[in-house]
């Protein structure tokens, strides 16, 4: 078998497990409050850098190299926990009532304010830490009558941290009581204020967990890639793309897509490096065309 497939396909999924991470958070936070966080790409960003910040200081500092698995998940709570409960409380809060083109627009400035954030903290160089990748080594894994010698960080690592965190919301959904609470404010915000819940809190909640689902994407994908300005731009677009394959606010949808979109992307920089950046908008659009709400989305009345 052709050993470019293989090196496509690894990578392929290697990177729909990055792209799932911050889709998933953009869906989740659009199910939950209506509001398409383009500064969204901006907690990927913000979290791949403080990850890479927190291993070259603990490499300076000549402390355990394994703690650079805590410090990926210490950068993910960070800005899920501090930027992102700030956002949401002192400026999403005061527009969840304006139109969602005002929304849009705040949200752009607010990317736009980030990215220049990013410049001056860690500058324009590129910023690289790959401690996670070199502890856990290579395997080679069999292919046809090839061997690709890949390694484990992104065989393994990154695919088992997608599943379970796709795992764990849906069963965090369906079967606790906080899960419930923010279904309840899903279906109907209107119907869960009435009944005693407090929206404001579901909010706050459901933002900072999709900041953190994000950063934790960033923080993941920083051992495997150099992190420079325009990074989080990159995310945020093809996140988009996820998220309208899978169906707006289709948490198990997003994975699939991550899937087809990120092995079509990954097909496309070995076989045709030029159509790299066309291809995933193209199985987009190819969806859209057949199922205009999406792969698994599903066609709402408009109430009025």
């Amino acid at each position: 078998m052709d050993l470019l497939l293989g090196l496509a396909l690894l990578d392929g999924l290697a990177y729909a497990a990055l792209v799932f991470m911050v889709a998933v958070g953009l869906t989740l936070v659009f199910g939950v409050m209506r509001v398409l966080n383009v500064a969204h790409g901006s907690f990927f960003a913000i979290g791949g850098y403080l990850a890479a910040s927190i291993g070259i200081f603990i490499a300076a500092q000549n402390l355990p190299p394994a703690l650079a698995f805590a410090g990926l998940v210490l950068a993910a709570i960070l800005v899920g926990g501090v930027l992102g409960s700030l956002v949401e409380s002192m400026l999403l809060a005061r527009i969840y009532a304006k139109e969602q083109v005002l929304q849009l627009l705040v949200t752009f400035a607010l990317f736009m304010i980030l990215e220049d954030v990013q410049k001056l903290v860690w500058g324009v160089q590129p910023v690289f830490q790959d401690t996670p990748v070199k502890l856990l080594g290579t395997i080679d894994v069999p292919f046809g009558h090839d061997v690709i010698t890949y390694t484990v960080y992104q065989l393994f690592v990154l695919p088992a941290v997608a599943a379970v965190t796709l795992l764990g919301l849906i069963l965090f959904l369906r079967r606790t009581l906080t899960g419930r609470l923010i279904v309840a404010v899903t279906l109907d915000r209107e119907a869960a204020t009435a009944m005693g819940i407090d929206a404001q809190r579901i909010f706050l909640f459901t933002f900072a967990f999709g900041a953190f689902l994000a950063a934790l994407g960033g923080a993941l994908a920083s051992p495997t890639t150099s992190l420079v300005p325009g990074v989080g731009t990159n995310m945020i677009v093809l996140s988009f793309a996820v998220v309208a394959t899978a169906g707006l606010g289709q948490i198990e949808g997003a994975m699939l897509a991550s899937l087809l979109l990120g092995i079509g992307r990954s097909i496309a920089v070995y076989y045709a490096p030029e159509f790299e950046v066309v291809v995933p908008y193209l199985i987009m659009v190819a969806v859209l065309l057949v199922r205009p709400q999406g792969l698994f989305g599903v066609v709402e009345t408009r109430r009025v």
